[in-house]
């Protein structure tokens, strides 16, 4: 059996995402979504309702009176920010592990996803990009195929590394080289199998741009930038951070400046500590 077979052998074997967050994806785009569409979404989830009205009940909010309901919740937080914490908690559960492979400590693969879905969302909303809840979300889940992958990795990394440092690959281009396929088409593959909606499925595995015509797709994009200031800042970086092809025109199609990327950098470090303090409470 060859590495690919086994991989797909092994992501029909993962335990599936929750119910509850297939259908918040389902609606979280929508233009005609009300709060009450993501609230009888949530709510029949016990395990999920009592971790947000456990967070929105909690001393940071300080709510004069408690949130008895998903709905009062969701008046307090906002819609967006409920949705946002459910998938933040989803998330944790599949990327919180060390990645030996890729030389990542316990939870440096859940700090770079938290803080490029956090750059996504920020650059989506600057850019008025009308599906920043799916940015947000493939922004946190691109990297999910490494999951899987790592173990891979880790038998072949002599050979890796070998075609990054004497043939100039990049860290993804030798993954495929070596093992037939790299992380991002992994990643698609499992957001495909969780039935993501196919415009997500195409963000995950493009997320390197390593498709041409990706770069003309702004959602694309936005997502490769979040990724690449993340590596920027030092948020989580990997053995593959090191080795990581830049496209300059992708910053040109979009438009945004160097001061652009340092309000964005100066505005993530506050938000990532309140989203660690935030889900230290589920």
């Amino acid at each position: 059996m060859t590495n690919f077979q086994e991989m797909a052998k092994e992501i029909k074997n993962l335990t599936p995402i929750p119910a509850v967050t297939m259908s918040l994806l389902k609606v979280v785009d929508d233009p005609n979504k009300t709060m009450d569409d993501v609230t009888n979404i949530i709510q029949y989830d016990p395990a999920i309702t009592a971790d947000v009205l456990r967070i929105a009940n909690s001393a940071y909010f300080g709510l004069k009176y408690p949130a008895e309901t998903i709905s009062d919740a969701a008046n307090m937080l906002g819609t967006d920010r409920l949705v946002e914490f459910v998938l933040l908690k989803v998330a944790s559960k599949i990327i919180q592990g060390p990645l030996g492979g890729y030389d990542m400590h316990e939870g440096a693969l859940w700090q770079h996803s938290v803080s490029s879905a956090i750059i996504a969302k920020q650059l989506a909303l600057q850019l008025g990009l009308p599906h920043s809840c799916s940015i947000f979300t493939a922004a946190l889940l691109k990297d999910i195929g490494k999951t899987v992958m790592d173990k891979y990795v880790k038998n072949a990394y002599k050979k890796i590394y070998n075609l990054v440092i004497n043939e100039n690959f990049s860290f993804m281009e030798a993954e495929k080289k070596v093992i037939g396929v790299d992380h991002a088409e992994l990643g698609g593959m499992m957001a495909h199998l969780w039935k993501f909606s196919p415009k997500m499925v195409m963000i995950i595995t493009n997320h390197h741009l390593s498709r041409e015509d990706t770069v003309k797709d702004k959602d694309t994009i936005v997502v490769y930038i979040a990724d690449c200031i993340c590596m920027m800042m030092g948020m989580g970086v990997g053995a593959d951070g090191m080795a990581y092809r830049f496209h300059q025109q992708a910053i040109e199609q979009i438009g945004i400046s160097a001061d652009d990327i340092v309000t964005i950098i100066a505005n993530v470090i506050p938000q990532m500590k309140e989203v660690a303090k935030l889900l230290k409470m589920f």
